[in-house]
C-alpha cells in the first residue's frame, strides 16, 4: 500500500454540517458532513464525506461557505446512519452530475435499528435506496477493501477490531439469516490522506469501529506511522470513564499532532481530550476550516 498510495501535497477540510457552529453565518444540525479538498501535484479533487441528514441545510451552508455541490468529484459515506446519509439522493441530484462515484461499504443498505425507547430504523432510508441513488446520478462503488481515490488518498476499508475496550457505542441491531443480531457496524470506514513529509490525516464519521482500531489499521495499511491529524466524530458520548480514559491514553501513545473532534464524541470525552492534548485538540464546528 505505501508505494501504491503515494503522497498528497495539501488537504483542506471544511465542516459543512455539524451539531455546533463556528460562527453565526452557518446553520447547525445534528449529523456530520465534511468537504475535503486534496491537492497532489497539478491535480486537486474534492470529496464530500457524508451529507448529514438535511439536504436543504447542507446546501444552504455550502452556499454560505462558497462551495458549489457541482464541484464534488466523489462522495464517501463513512457508515449507514441517517445523520450522515439523510437526503443523499437529493444531494446527488443537486450536484447536477451523472455517474458521480459514491464510495461505501457493501453492507450500508442493510436494516439497522434500535429497540429502545421503541423500534426505530436509523440506517439508510427508502428514499436513499441503491436504486434511488443510481437514478439520482450515483455510480455505486461498494467495497470492503481499501479504495484509492487519488494520489495520496484512500479509504480504510473494513476496520479490524483489535482493542479489548472499544465498542460500537450505540445498541443497534440488524437481521442476518432471519435472526435478530447485534449490529457490529462493519460498514464504518474512514478516509486517509498521506501528506508529504507530514504523515496521515485521518477523517472519520463516527468511529463506530473505535478510533484506536482505526488509527492502528491506518498505520498498518499505509506503513505511515506519523498521524498528522485526526478529524471527525469519535462516538464516546455515553461511554464509561474507563473507556474514555483508555482511549485518551492510547491516543497519547499514538501521539497525533492534532485531534479535531465533535458530533458524537460527547462532552466528557471532549473535556478529557482537551485536558490531555491541550492546544493539540480543537473542536469540530460547522463552518470551521482546517488546512494541512
Amino acid at each position: 500500500m505505501p508505494d501504491q498510495l503515494g503522497q498528497a501535497d495539501r488537504v483542506s477540510v471544511t465542516v459543512l454540517l455539524e451539531d455546533s457552529v463556528a460562527h453565526a453565518d452557518v446553520l447547525a444540525r445534528h449529523g456530520l458532513s465534511l468537504w475535503v479538498e486534496v491537492t497532489s501535484g497539478k491535480h486537486t479533487y474534492n470529496f464530500l464525506v457524508d451529507v448529514g441528514q438535511a439536504p436543504d441545510t447542507l446546501t444552504e451552508n455550502m452556499s454560505r461557505l462558497g462551495i458549489e455541490p457541482s464541484a464534488a468529484h466523489a462522495i464517501v459515506l463513512t457508515h449507514c446512519h441517517y445523520d450522515h446519509t439523510g437526503g443523499l439522493a437529493e444531494v446527488i441530484r443537486r450536484t447536477g452530475k451523472s455517474d458521480i462515484p459514491l464510495v461505501a461499504h457493501p453492507a450500508i443498505f442493510r436494516p439497522n435499528f434500535v429497540l429502545r425507547p421503541r423500534l426505530h430504523h436509523v440506517g439508510m432510508g427508502r428514499a436513499d435506496s441503491a436504486d434511488e441513488l443510481t437514478r439520482a446520478g450515483a455510480l455505486l462503488i461498494l467495497t470492503r477493501d481499501p479504495l484509492s481515490l487519488m494520489e495520496g488518498v484512500t479509504t480504510t476499508g473494513e476496520v479490524p477490531r483489535v482493542t479489548d475496550f472499544e465498542e460500537v457505542g450505540v445498541p443497534v441491531w440488524t437481521v442476518r439469516d432471519g435472526r435478530l443480531v447485534p449490529d457490529t457496524m462493519p460498514d464504518d470506514i474512514s478516509l486517509l490522506v498521506n501528506l508529504k513529509e507530514q504523515g496521515l490525516v485521518v477523517i472519520t464519521g463516527c468511529s463506530h469501529a473505535g478510533i484506536i482500531n482505526i488509527l492502528k489499521h491506518a498505520v498498518a495499511l499505509t506503513g505511515v506511522k506519523r498521524i498528522r491529524a485526526v478529524l471527525g466524530g469519535l462516538h464516546l458520548v455515553g461511554a464509561s470513564k474507563e473507556r474514555i480514559g483508555r482511549t485518551v491514553s492510547e491516543l497519547m501513545d499514538i501521539a497525533p499532532d492534532q485531534v479535531v473532534s465533535g458530533h458524537c464524541t460527547g462532552t466528557e470525552a471532549q473535556f478529557a481530550l482537551r485536558q490531555a492534548l491541550g492546544e493539540r485538540w480543537r473542536p469540530l464546528a460547522t463552518g470551521a476550516r482546517f488546512q494541512f
